[in-house]
């Protein structure tokens, strides 16, 4: 049975990853995107709305939800209100975290080794590519069935890679070409999706400044 991570975080990991290239792309962005990811489940499974541009928590963890979930859930609940930008832009380890908890599970295999014999790094690799495969097919579902059978998990997806602009799942042609189904997908979601815009925004501005 193929092994497909059940969060967001770890679904866009995983897609983030270009087989043809043996490596993870959109590095600048993607502890945004996944921390967005983050904040999209919580929206999705019901744990935190939208108040006025503001996630805030309406139920506490439930048992068995992901750890890397219910830390940003924590958070949120004890944390003076913040926008869903601040919140995606919070600095934390997040590629790390999502890297080591599929680890963890064995959905990617980890090799740690020196380039030029001085600076750490770590190969990474999924140990089932039937599983980025999977995820590759819901996305292109997503983008043809009738939306009233896209599953909110699913838009998700398209709405987070597009506006993280993981270009090695949606091609600037195909944001050019698809972008009126993709909004559709993106009102789905909520406001995570143009958070996670502006974010990335923010943060060119920050470095170009």
């Amino acid at each position: 049975m193929t092994d497909v991570p059940d969060t967001l975080q770890g679904k866009l990991f995983l897609l983030a990853y270009d087989p043809d290239k043996g490596r993870l792309t959109n590095r600048p962005n993607l502890d945004l995107l996944l921390r967005a990811a983050g904040l999209a489940d919580l929206l999705r499974l019901g744990l935190i709305r939208d108040d006025r541009g503001r996630p805030v928590a309406v139920a506490p963890a439930p048992a068995g939800l992901d750890p890397l979930l219910a830390e940003p859930l924590r958070l949120i609940a004890q944390s003076r209100p913040r926008s869903w930008q601040r919140w995606i832009g919070r600095r934390r380890p997040t590629v790390r975290e999502v890297r080591g908890s599929l680890a963890d599970r064995g959905v990617l295999r980890l090799e740690e080794r020196r380039v030029l014999g001085l600076f750490h790094s770590v190969r990474i690799e999924p140990r089932d590519p039937r599983a980025r495969k999977q995820l590759t097919a819901a996305v292109s579902a997503a983008l043809r069935d009738p939306i009233s059978r896209v599953e909110a998990a699913d838009a998700a997806l398209v709405a987070l890679a597009h506006a993280g602009e993981l270009t090695v799942v949606l091609s600037r042609q195909q944001r050019r070409e698809e972008k009126a189904r993709i909004a559709e997908l993106a009102d789905l979601c909520g406001p995570v999706p143009m958070a996670l815009r502006r974010a990335i925004r923010s943060r060119r501005a920050a470095q170009s400044s």
